[in-house]
């Protein structure tokens, strides 16, 4: 065990990583076969050690690898390794409070490879148990599992459970981690935008999360050729932090924003036929706008909105009116996502 550590060592200090994490491996094996004939788990948080530095010079290796033209693979190996070490601290006993903390590492990983359906099986081995209670658990472990948990809800577009995830993870957060706390609400605050539910400015700043400031901009002025170049400006980022699909769908609420602005000038011009919207009316408005769209595209939007109850009421497709409800025509989604 010694000798292969030693020799990991030697070899991170002259930069050959490759071969430090071949041997850093070996010496991980001998410590988990160590490990696994202990009863105590007095040896914990140096197991801790070990799952997270064999993931950091994986990630290091693989880097070599890419740069000489190789298949970059240590990584992929790292999350055998450490599935090996998740089995040691799945049973019973004291030893099966490291279980999260190695569940978040290899998170860390399947998600840096791409390969986020591997993480069905330890979410089912953490979640269905019941000889450990999951409050028992370390609070650093918790807060890092609601938070990649949360995100597989983001992508999986559930999004009611994807908010009570990243809210507990944000709730148990570390208030002094603002770098961990701007990482949920890069997740958090698109999944509450889809509920309805718009960021403070202030918020915003605060976290430095400029990024959803036209995007929350838009939503307030129905403003959809602000989304889309808010969309445009942060696509790149958007697209990496996989929330790009969320933030488009947007797109319906700033439209039924736009039609409840117009509804509102027509209630102070003749309150009698304010709930008559007339689809020349928002065409009009779409152009003021600078939004391109004939009065065939605004019928086919507003039988959207009617559809997914953002808008109540019908539509006269003869006049080319919509007839809006007189109690209530623009629900609320009250922490609901759209269609829900």
């Amino acid at each position: 065990m010694l000798v292969n550590f030693f020799r990991a060592l030697q070899c991170y200090r002259l930069g050959n990583l490759v071969d430090a994490y071949q041997a850093f491996e070996k010496f991980a094996n001998a410590f988990t076969q160590e490990f696994r004939s202990w009863d105590s788990a007095w040896a914990l948080e140096a197991l801790y050690v070990v799952a997270y530095e064999i993931r950091i010079i994986a990630e290091r290796a693989d880097r070599e690898l890419a740069s000489n033209g190789k298949s970059p693979e240590k990584l992929k190996g790292a999350g055998s390794f450490l599935m090996k070490v998740f089995g040691v601290l799945a049973g019973k006993g004291p030893k099966r409070v490291g279980a999260l903390y190695v569940t978040c590492q290899l998170f860390k990983i399947y998600f840096k490879l791409g390969t986020v359906h591997l993480c069905r099986s330890v979410i089912r081995s953490i979640e269905t148990a019941r000889i450990f209670d999951f409050e028992e658990f370390p609070k650093r472990d918790r807060v890092t599992y609601m938070y990649y948990t949360g995100r597989l809800e983001v992508f999986n577009e559930n999004f009611p459970a994807a908010d009570q995830k990243l809210s507990y993870a944000l709730m148990h957060c570390n208030p002094q981690r603002e770098s961990n706390i701007r990482m949920i609400l890069k997740y958090l605050i698109p999944v509450k935008l889809s509920m309805g539910i718009l960021p403070t400015k202030s918020l915003l700043e605060k976290y430095n999360l400029f990024e959803y400031e036209n995007v929350v901009q838009a939503l307030k002025r129905g403003d959809p050729r602000l989304l889309r170049h808010a969309l445009q400006e942060h696509e790149d980022q958007f697209l990496r932090s996989g929330v790009y699909l969320v933030l488009e769908k947007l797109e319906l609420q700033v439209y039924q924003r736009l039609v409840k602005k117009i509804y509102f000038i027509q209630r102070q011009k003749d309150p009698n036929k304010a709930h008559q919207i007339k689809l020349e009316v928002i065409v009009k408005a779409l152009q003021w706008l600078e939004v391109d769209m004939d009065i065939d595209e605004v019928e086919c939007i507003m039988a959207i909105l009617i559809n997914k109850s953002l808008v109540k009421g019908y539509f006269a497709h003869k006049s080319k009116v919509a007839v809006v409800s007189k109690q209530d025509p623009f629900p609320r989604l009250n922490g609901k996502p759209v269609g829900s």
